[in-house]
């Protein structure tokens, strides 16, 4: 019997969407353990494609290294969720948006979380992060990532995927996490609108990061939104014009105007 306390979650999404604050407000939740981005299991799924010649030699079927993978995953996220008084764990990495195929074969009753935020403002976040080439290649990188975790996301069950838009997350940020925190089969917690209150396994940058942002931001809250409509202010007409021509259908077919 599968109950929501043996659904894993994963959150993922084109880098710089919003993955991270989703991923710390569901970790604030006293049932929810989201820990740092693990990333291998992009290196894993080679375990029955890319090396399946040599590894096939084992004699044993696909099925086993799908199990095997599964239970040494299950295995950490559960002991490190129970250290901390969790009885549920989630994943955030942004890059598991091109893996969901491999995701569903390991966890066939896990829930996706997809972030979803305005292409511009993701090239504007790369831009502003990791500077201009970075920028470039977020151009193509944003629709790929969209195109790709949608095409799985269509084929599963509505209780299995679902889409958060960041816009929505911090602009309407109790309701939208409502709605969330019911898709996910878990009670409201008021712990998850104060996330900045309370104790997570995050790099010392990024808190000084965030932390400067709330700042920036002025209005003594968790959430900025300040960075919602960055594009205008930071995308110059080479990245703008770009973006139309490499993502701007993907754009549109969200309805971002």
């Amino acid at each position: 019997m599968t109950t929501t306390t043996t659904r894993p979650i994963f959150i993922v999404g084109c880098q710089r969407s919003g993955t991270t604050l989703l991923r710390l407000m569901l970790d604030s939740h006293p049932n929810v353990s989201c820990g740092p981005e693990t990333r291998f299991l992009q290196d894993f799924a080679k375990l029955t494609s890319d090396s399946w010649d040599r590894l096939s030699l084992y004699g044993f079927p696909k099925s086993y290294w799908i199990d095997k993978a599964a239970e040494f995953f299950d295995s950490f996220q559960t002991e490190y969720a129970k250290s901390r008084g969790k009885t549920r764990w989630a994943d955030k990495t942004p890059r598991y948006a091109l893996s969901l195929g491999y995701i569903d074969e390991l966890f066939p009753a896990c829930q996706i979380v997809h972030v979803i935020r305005d292409g511009r403002d993701v090239v504007a976040s790369h831009r502003d992060r990791w500077g201009y080439w970075s920028a470039v290649k977020a151009v193509e990188k944003w629709p790929r990532y969209i195109r790709t975790a949608r095409r799985v996301g269509d084929r599963l069950p509505d209780d299995r995927y679902t889409e958060v838009r960041y816009e929505d997350l911090v602009l309407n940020t109790d309701a939208t996490l409502r709605e969330l925190l019911e898709f996910l089969g878990e009670p409201w917690d008021d712990a998850v609108l104060h996330y900045d209150q309370a104790q997570h396994d995050v790099a010392g940058r990024y808190e000084q990061f965030s932390k400067d942002r709330r700042g920036d931001a002025g209005d003594g809250g968790a959430v900025y939104r300040s960075r919602v409509g960055a594009h205008r202010r930071e995308i110059d007409p080479l990245l703008r014009t770009l973006f139309a021509v490499r993502a701007g259908s993907t754009l549109r077919a969200l309805g971002y105007k």
